[in-house]
């Protein structure tokens, strides 16, 4: 089943997780703290909405990060983080799981030095195995898909690692 199908098929926290591990592997880009979403996904791993932490994290991540000033990738990342959804609706939850995945292919397409999209394809591959560990796998389910997204960051880190001492 493809991206879009996953999506489609998603319930609220499926949605939720989803648009919250593409955030959390985009944001080595903003140079965040690795934990910075942590208080967001404990909130999903308890059952509990997550609307009253949404704007003290969002505030966290925005105070410990320089303006992007014309970087589309940190743009990208920004607006992910800004259009963040503190209620819990499922047709809210599904325009940012849409938004997010799209914005973290198009993060991993602008960081990309490769010509064939090695990057982009592994953020898809990335994308679909969180929703179908979500799908599957209950709350284990969550904790697999974390794995997967901490393992998406790594790579990203080190992208803009070796971007960054390209520019030096």
């Amino acid at each position: 089943m493809g991206l879009v199908e996953l999506i489609a098929q998603s319930d609220e926290r499926g949605l939720a997780a989803s648009g919250l591990a593409c955030l959390d592997r985009c944001l080595p880009v903003l140079g965040a703290a690795d934990d910075a979403l942590r208080p967001l996904w404990t909130s999903l791993a308890e059952g509990r909405s997550w609307g009253p932490l949404v704007e003290s994290v969002r505030d966290s991540v925005r105070e410990s990060v320089p303006r992007a000033g014309g970087d589309e990738a940190a743009e990208l990342t920004l607006r992910m983080l800004d259009a963040l959804p503190a209620e819990w609706s499922g047709a809210e939850l599904r325009r940012w799981a849409d938004a997010c995945s799209v914005a973290a292919l198009q993060i991993h397409r602008v960081l990309d030095p490769a010509v064939d999209g090695p990057l982009a394809a592994g953020e898809l591959r990335r994308q679909e195995a969180v929703l179908e560990l979500l799908a599957t796998g209950g709350t284990g389910g969550l904790r697999r898909a974390l794995d997967v997204s901490t393992e998406g960051r790594r790579v990203l880190r080190a992208v803009v690692s070796r971007r960054a001492r390209g520019r030096s």
